[in-house]
């Protein structure tokens, strides 16, 4: 098991040392304060309060807001635009371009290898099983000492399925690296989050969104819960107002009513069993993966036909067949009870 003075010698040598922008909102506070530090324009033209103003930096009160819902402390969260935000962050972190790594778990979520990349970092990718678990001993005993940090979804995007606790766990005792447990999907299955590791793990990041269960993906706000001492750098490196004032205000009316997200997963839950039951009836669906998420990866008779059909009737999925282990599939969101009603009778009309 990796110590945080472990981790702490995998971040890069010039961001370890990096002196960060300081705004004078960061080093004295705003409250009843003169504000001429930061070159806005005093005047409140626009009708929402404060919008002349720069947000805080830190995100101080949705901090303290999301650690209460979440059972953490506040200095365990970096919130971002996006989760891709972090991921972006992680990476020029931990990474030295042209020379570490990055590992993944395929079939998965595009944008860790498009960061990497954007960052001259290489991707190792290791295939998932055919049940779409990983498997442990092999990446433990193939990966190399270059890898600075695996990427693992889950809820997995594009399959839907969680890995074995036992088997994250494994990992992040094992790699001598960051462990990225991207949460993005857990609002659908709360019992399957691995937080719980962050006390035992100080090389464990686990991200979070609230573009899903909480409706909030056109906020782009995302967050990772970690270490404080992780935590420490992301700030560092991070663009000092990531997150733009009416974002933090939609995302505070938010935090106020959970109840509104409980409700509505509730109900997307049940939507995604009354969507796997139409749909094993449909002739050209050969098989529907099991999903602890709000989506359905669908294997059908023909992929590119479905979707093209679908697409002429004004129905948008995501066509998935070319990723590994997904030929034939379709990646499909649980939509409302109407959405998915019509996309069940569209595809029962589609002959192939």
């Amino acid at each position: 098991m990796m110590t945080i003075e472990q981790v702490r010698m995998l971040i890069r040598p010039n961001i370890l040392g990096l002196k960060p922008y300081s705004s004078a909102r960061n080093e004295y506070g705003a409250q009843d304060a003169i504000l001429l530090d930061a070159n806005e324009n005093p005047f409140e033209v626009w009708e929402q309060e404060n919008m002349n103003r720069y947000p805080d930096p830190l995100q101080k009160r949705a901090k303290e807001k999301i650690a209460r819902i979440k059972g953490i402390a506040p200095e365990q969260l970096f919130l971002g635009n996006g989760s891709d935000e972090a991921v972006d962050l992680i990476i020029r972190c931990f990474c030295e371009p042209a020379t570490d790594s990055i590992a993944i778990f395929t079939p998965t979520y595009g944008m860790y290898a498009v960061c990497a990349e954007i960052n001259n970092v290489r991707v190792n990718a290791f295939s998932l099983n055919s049940d779409f678990s990983i498997d442990t001993q092999y990446f433990l005993s193939k990966v190399s000492a270059n890898v600075k940090v695996a990427f693992i979804c889950n809820p997995n995007n594009p399959t839907g399925n969680t890995q074995k606790p036992e088997i994250i766990e494994q990992i992040i005792a094992g790699l001598k690296g960051i462990v990225v447990v991207d949460e993005a999907y857990i609002d659908f299955c709360p019992e399957k989050s691995v937080v719980n590791l962050l006390q035992s793990y100080p090389n464990l990041i686990v991200l979070q969104t609230f573009s899903k269960a909480w409706a909030l993906a056109g906020a782009r706000i995302g967050i990772a819960i970690a270490n404080p001492a992780v935590i420490e750098i992301l700030n560092k490196v991070k663009f000092p107002y990531n997150i733009g004032l009416p974002s933090l205000k939609t995302l505070d009316y938010a935090l106020e009513r959970p109840l509104a997200k409980d409700i509505y997963v509730h109900e997307i839950l049940r939507e995604r069993g009354r969507l796997i039951a139409e749909l094993q009836e449909v002739q050209c669906v050969e098989r529907i993966f099991p999903s602890d998420a709000n989506f359905l990866l669908v294997k059908t008779t023909s992929a590119d036909t479905v979707h093209k059909e679908l697409l002429r009737k004004g129905i948008v999925v995501r066509n998935r067949s070319r990723e590994p282990l997904c030929e034939g599939c379709l990646r499909i969101t649980v939509g409302t009870p109407l959405e998915n009603q019509e996309l069940v009778d569209a595809i029962k009309a589609i002959r192939i």
